[in-house]
């Protein structure tokens, strides 16, 4: 029988990717828990878009840039070194690809000017609940994220894409011209 469990953490720390062990209530690993828990309510928003939707398409691809991004923060200073970019190190690229993403959102949806009340339906609620968490882990990446890391830019530009996506599945209006278009 293979075990899930392998009683290591029980004197309260965790490993590192890598390497090294660190308490389980160091900052570095409250951001990676709060970026493991807004993966898990995309997971959840997916669930309910259900499958092979374009809205499945994307979150599968944040959720995959997630565990690069997990594997970033759970990499001590000193083992930097050994990230790979894309797989475990999140580059400049990945933060591009959110903009391009919440651009073609932006161009084909009418984006309100004043503040939303979330909870129209049920999968734009949990995008905005998402988005929240995804808040939180920028704000607990900041003092823990290297110089010259892309971990807090991806983090704030996957905020604004999940605004976007949450309006987009509320029924913002279709916008008939491109944004570049608007008087």
């Amino acid at each position: 029988m293979v075990r899930i469990y392998t009683k290591t953490g029980d004197d309260g720390t965790t490993g590192l990717l890598f390497g090294g062990r660190v308490r389980k209530d160091e900052a570095v690993i409250e951001a990676n828990g709060a970026v493991d828990e807004a993966q898990a309510f995309l997971g959840l928003a997916r669930a309910e878009a259900g499958a092979d939707s374009e809205l499945d398409e994307t979150l599968v691809a944040v959720e995959r840039d997630l565990w690069v991004l997990m594997a970033e923060l759970a990499t001590a200073p000193e083992n930097r070194r050994k990230l790979k970019p894309g797989s475990s190190l999140v580059t400049a690229e990945m933060v591009e690809e959110l903009g391009r993403r919440t651009d073609a959102i932006g161009d084909r949806v009418e984006m309100p000017s004043e503040f939303v009340i979330p909870g129209q339906g049920r999968v734009s609620a949990l995008l905005d609940v998402a988005r929240t968490v995804v808040r939180r882990a920028e704000r607990m990446a900041l003092p823990v994220a290297v110089e010259g890391s892309h971990v807090v830019p991806y983090l704030n530009r996957l905020s604004s894409l999940l605004w976007a996506m949450a309006r987009w599945q509320e029924g913002a209006p279709l916008l008939s011209h491109p944004r570049t278009n608007r008087g």
